[in-house]
């Protein structure tokens, strides 16, 4: 019986990440998204992430050192469809948020690439709780300085937009 449980679980996992996988833009490398991500990460992980082609780089050579099974020429193939169909959005007007962009590249700019700040999509409330996090940490943020850098990156990088 528990063999039984654990197939038709199994089943529905496949079948649901096969139904996922559908939903991905077609292109030179979504099949190998498809045989050697998809199986493990629903391709709403892999849409947030927005990152540049050196961000995919890095994330798939830390999957592979996890273990996960990408060939040699899978790789260019898989980094670029990654970059070309979920890069990082192009920057909007920062108009409303001011002082916030210069605060963004004196404090943020210098220890995280602007990647990693793309492809978090946060709510202002998100941004807020990593802003302060990142000030407790040791970021030179002064406290007249939070409202615009949280303004600036609630603006700029929200979920579910490309931009304002």
């Amino acid at each position: 019986m528990r063999n039984v449980i654990f197939t038709v679980l199994g089943a529905m996992v496949l079948g649901a990440g096969a139904l996922v996988a559908q939903a991905l833009p077609e292109g030179p490398g979504a099949t190998v998204l498809k045989a050697r991500c998809v199986s493990c990460h629903q391709t709403d992980l892999v849409s947030a992430q927005r990152l540049s082609l050196a961000g995919w780089t890095r994330e798939v050579n830390k999957m592979a050192g996890w273990g996960a099974t990408i060939e040699a020429g899978e790789r260019d193939p898989l980094q670029a469809y990654l970059a070309a169909n979920f890069g990082p959005t192009p920057a909007a007007s920062h108009a409303a948020a001011p002082g916030g962009e210069a605060v963004f590249a004196r404090a943020c700019l210098g220890c995280h690439g602007a990647d990693l700040v793309e492809a978090q999509r946060l709510t202002r409330a998100g941004w807020v709780r990593e802003v302060e996090k990142m000030m407790r940490w040791g970021a030179a943020v002064p406290d007249a300085d939070k409202d615009p850098l949280v303004d600036f990156l609630a603006g700029n990088y929200r979920p579910g937009g490309r931009g304002l």
